[in-house]
């Protein structure tokens, strides 16, 4: 727990007795107490997580509007609101269309949607009648020596394959990285498989609810149907074999047993899953220069509010107990209410500063930034101001848990002007900066960069308590996180009135390699792309490319859709990023892309990737 001032402490309990939004107009100054308060509420159970397209994150939106017009800024949103609305897939369910059935020996056993069989999130609908091949792991690895496909065609056929990997679930084992389900059924389809029919290994536990495996997925579908089944009706395959789950299980350890067709089996599979649309917005205000200004250039100030609601797939807390049974609420409070509070302590901190502003402010609330940089990626292909008018982005994320006086900024060298602006806004704050030329990382200010606009990121460093129940108000260091925005508002303030300090324009510079990730391990190599992780498309749209890498030097571009890489089909961002992986620095890669509508063949050469990015 980070000690406060009393007077933080008697704020906060205030605001707990009454359980409303702290209320008040535009704050002159920047203060741990206030950035307690909205941490409070937009962090509280009542806000649920804040996950977008809930009711709880329409309340946190509805707070932000408030105390922007509070504080005075004008909305840029639709019909005179703050609010820019943009629909998103939010969930991903079963239909009422699911059913399986094995013919074994001609006898036919029909198999029930949830105790028997569950479709997997990122299944395709359809039915299918198909032989049944066993494939091991569903792993193929030649480099390694290891191939569950050896010696057998699956065109055409249901593969029916393990969970988890030869080595378990050791992460430090060279096959961890190709146990992911999704991987396996990208194999499987690769190889022209038409289904891929998961069991649970009896090293692992079998959950007693199916529909949990694997999870959702918000993304296109793998291009295959895919469930998993009960292990009880996986011994049923087994048997005809003379096997037992025990026995293959064995056998794959000796590597005494190969792919085999189950012979006088057929499946037949029906899958329907329904992909849920929500709509959800960024909230939008602008305060206008009033100084001997450039009032056709502004500077973003950006945050994301949304959150993970109950943690879903994308908790980092342990499993199991209590918490399966029980859901727990994960506040975000250091991500990213600690970076709305920062939002409104600046927009407060600036309406009473308008005079000496030479460029206009936009304070930008993101949401969906947890699901891929929805809200930033929609703004920016829906800008409500000019982006040529836009000179720059600061963006806040994870800023409230200060530590050892030290702050991070990603994105330094994405101009010649952030070094200089950045220290010597902290003249005055005196906090230890770790400056990172690269700005592509998985926050809101990636999109911008894909824009060529110079870009920031503000961070005070990952904890324990990340994606967990644990990153509660409490542990929000206010003192450290007014610190913080005490430098932010300098450079907000220098790059203000920019021009009128006989210093050089600010401007747009690439800084280091690197591929945007947002939840997927590292790869080797660099190719220079910025994926667009809201496009509706089978494929991969690129938001752009980095300047002077692989992927320009190749004719490739921002906007066009990625549609096969290295012989790969692609169908989604999963697809594009096995391929990464199992390419290397060098090599000639063919690219197809879709350019409005049109097909293009084009050859790039990966670099090494910057492991500091």
């Amino acid at each position: 727990m980070v000690s406060r001032s009393v007077a933080a402490a008697l704020l906060a309990a205030v605001f707990f007795l009454h359980q409303s939004p702290v209320q008040g107009g535009s704050a002159s100054d920047i203060t741990a107490e206030e950035i307690v308060a909205h941490t409070r509420y937009l962090a509280s159970d009542e806000l649920q997580g804040r996950e977008s397209g809930t009711e709880g994150a329409v309340k946190a939106s509805r707070y932000i509007s408030s105390h922007f017009k509070a504080s005075g800024l004008k909305p840029l949103g639709e019909g005179s609101s703050f609010e820019q609305k943009f629909d998103f897939i939010s969930d991903i369910r079963a239909g009422k269309d699911n059913s399986l059935a094995f013919t074994i020996g001609g006898k036919k056993t029909d198999f029930k949607p949830g105790p028997d069989f569950w479709p997997l999130g990122f299944s395709v609908s359809g039915a299918l009648s198909a032989e049944v091949v066993f494939a091991g792991y569903g792993i193929s690895v030649p480099e390694l020596g290891y191939d569950d496909y050896e010696g057998v065609d699956v065109g055409g056929k249901a593969v029916l394959v393990l969970r988890g990997s030869p080595e378990g679930g050791d992460p430090r084992s060279p096959f961890y990285e190709y146990a992911p389900l999704r991987r396996k059924a990208t194999a499987a389809r690769d190889r022209g498989a038409k289904c891929i029919v998961f069991v649970t290994p009896l090293y692992m536990t079998e959950p007693e609810t199916l529909s949990k495996v694997g999870g959702a997925q918000l993304w296109a579908d793998s291009g295959i149907q895919a469930v998993v089944i009960r292990r009880s009706v996986a011994e049923k395959l087994f048997a005809v074999k003379g096997l037992s789950l025990a026995d293959v299980e064995e056998a794959l350890k000796e590597g005494s047993l190969g792919a085999f067709t189950v012979p006088a089996v057929r499946m037949d599979l029906t899958t329907e899953v329904v992909r849920v649309l929500s709509s959800t917005a960024n909230i939008v205000g602008i305060l206008k220069a009033e100084g001997n200004s450039r009032s056709d250039e502004a500077v973003v100030i950006g945050a994301h509010y949304d959150h993970i609601g109950y943690g879903r797939r994308f908790s980092m807390a342990r499993k199991g107990g209590a918490e399966e049974q029980k859901p727990l609420v994960h506040n975000g409070a250091d991500d990213n209410a600690s970076g709305v509070a920062g939002l409104l302590e600046l927009a407060g901190y600036f309406s009473t500063r308008t005079s000496e502003l030479r460029r206009d402010l936009i304070f930008i609330a993101f949401s969906g930034e947890e699901l891929g940089l929805l809200g930033s990626t929609y703004y920016v292909e829906n800008p409500l101001y000019s982006l040529r008018k836009t000179v720059a982005m600061i963006n806040m994320d994870m800023i409230g848990r200060l530590r050892q006086n030290k702050l991070t900024v990603f994105g330094a060298g994405t101009s010649k002007a952030w070094h200089s602006v950045i220290k010597a806004s902290n003249t005055s704050v005196g906090l230890e900066l770790k400056l990172k030329e690269g700005g592509f990382a998985p926050s809101d200010q990636t999109a911008f960069l894909s824009k060529r606009i110079p870009a920031i990121q503000f961070f005070t460093g990952v904890h324990e308590d990340y994606h967990t129940p644990g990153d509660d108000w409490e542990k929000i260091n206010s003192d450290g996180q007014a610190k913080v925005l005490a430098l932010i508002a300098g450079v907000i303030e220098r790059i203000s009135r920019f021009q009128h300090e006989g210093v050089a324009e600010i401007g747009f510079a690439d800084a280091g390699k690197g591929e945007v990730q947002h939840g997927f391990g590292g790869f080797g190599v660099y190719v220079g792309t910025i994926p667009d992780y809201s496009a509706d498309v089978t494929g991969v749209r690129l938001l752009g490319v980095k300047s002077g890498g692989p992927a320009e030097k190749a004719g490739i571009m921002g906007g066009d859709v990625i549609v096969e890489f290295a012989g790969r089909d692609i169908r989604d961002i999963y697809d594009y990023v096995y391929s990464l992986k199992e390419i290397k620095p060098g090599d000639t890669v063919e690219v197809k892309v879709l350019r409005n509508s049109k097909e293009l063949r084009l050859n790039v050469v990966p670099e090494s990737r910057d492991t500091d990015q």
